[in-house]
C-alpha cells in the first residue's frame, strides 16, 4: 500500500492544481482524499492570488467513484443490516458519505472556476464531483458511467439533479436508467464536457484554458458564474433581471471604467489617425 497522500497539490501562475493519487486504487475518493480535497477547496475559496483550480488525476482511472470498501460503507452496511429506515438513508445521503454533497455544492457556490481534465474513465462519484465543476475537459481515452445502476440505485450525491440540468432528461436516462456509458465524444455530443483533445496534447489543453480563465477579470467571472445559475432556474422576463442586476454592479467596477476608458481612448486615437 502506497504511503502517499491520496491528493496532491501545487500552485502555478494563479492555478491551484489538485491531483487524485490513488492510482493503484483507480482513484476511488476515500476519507483521506475527501479531507485533503475539502482542505484544497477551502485554501482555493480563501486566497485571492489563486485564480482557477484544476482537478486532475493520475493512472488508469480518472476515478473509480467512492471507495466502498475504504469507509463509503455506511450507507450499504445500513441498508443491508436493514437496521435503519428510509428516512434515515436520505440523511445520511445528505449529511454523510464523507461530506461529498457539501462539498460539490460548495465548489458550485464558490465564485471562481473549477476545471476538471478527464484523462481517462470517470465514474459514480468521481463523475458527480465532475458535474459541480464549471468546466469539465476531456482526453480522447476519456469515457463516463455511473455504475450505481448495477445495483439497482441511484448515484447518491446531486448525480441525478446535477447531470439532468447539465445533459437534459433524454441524456439523463441513457446513463442512468439504461446504465451505459459514454465514450470522450459521446459525453461532448450530450454536453457533459466542453472540449476533447487529443491525448497526446491533452496537458498542455489543460493548462493553457486554465492560464487563460486565470487572465479574466475575477468580478466578471464571480458574477457570471451566479448569474448563470440563476438563469437557468428561472423565466426569461426574471433571467433578464438578473443579467441586469449583475451588470449594474459590475459596471461600478474600477477595472470596467479603466478598462473602457483607455479602450474609447484608443479607438478614439485609431480613429483620428485614420482621417
Amino acid at each position: 500500500m502506497s504511503d502517499e497522500p491520496h491528493l496532491l497539490t501545487e500552485d502555478r501562475d494563479g492555478i491551484l492544481i489538485a491531483t487524485l493519487n490513488r492510482p493503484e486504487k483507480l482513484n476511488a475518493i476515500s476519507r483521506d482524499m475527501m479531507d485533503l480535497l475539502t482542505e484544497a477547496v477551502l485554501r482555493f475559496r480563501d486566497t485571492p492570488e489563486l485564480k482557477v483550480m484544476l482537478i486532475r488525476s493520475t493512472g488508469r482511472y480518472f476515478s473509480s467513484g467512492a471507495d466502498l470498501r475504504g469507509g463509503n460503507q455506511n450507507v450499504v452496511s445500513k441498508t443491508v443490516s436493514g437496521v435503519s429506515s428510509a428516512r434515515a438513508i436520505r440523511e445520511n445521503h445528505r449529511l454523510n458519505l464523507n461530506n461529498m454533497q457539501q462539498l460539490w455544492d460548495e465548489m458550485e457556490h464558490i465564485e471562481k472556476p473549477f476545471v476538471v481534465a478527464h484523462h481517462a474513465m470517470c465514474v459514480g462519484g468521481g463523475l458527480e464531483m465532475s458535474l459541480s465543476c464549471d468546466f469539465r475537459l476531456a482526453a480522447k481515452s476519456a469515457g463516463y458511467a455511473f455504475p450505481e445502476g448495477l445495483f439497482g440505485v441511484l448515484p447518491a450525491s446531486s448525480g441525478v439533479s446535477r447531470l439532468t440540468r447539465i445533459c437534459g432528461p433524454h441524456w439523463a436516462r441513457w446513463l442512468i436508467m439504461a446504465n451505459q456509458p459514454a465514450s470522450a465524444d459521446m459525453a461532448f455530443t450530450m454536453g457533459l464536457v466542453h472540449q476533447v483533445y487529443s491525448d497526446d496534447t491533452f496537458e498542455d489543453e489543460v493548462m493553457a484554458f486554465c492560464r487563460h480563465l486565470a487572465k479574466q477579470n475575477g468580478e466578471q467571472m464571480g458574477a457570471a458564474k451566479i448569474a448563470i445559475e440563476m438563469c437557468a432556474e428561472v423565466g426569461r422576463d426574471t433571467a433578464r433581471h438578473v443579467e441586469r442586476m449583475a451588470n449594474s454592479a459590475l459596471m461600478l467596477n474600477p477595472d470596467y471604467i479603466k478598462g473602457m476608458e483607455e479602450y474609447l481612448k484608443n479607438v478614439g486615437g485609431k480613429g483620428k489617425k485614420g482621417r
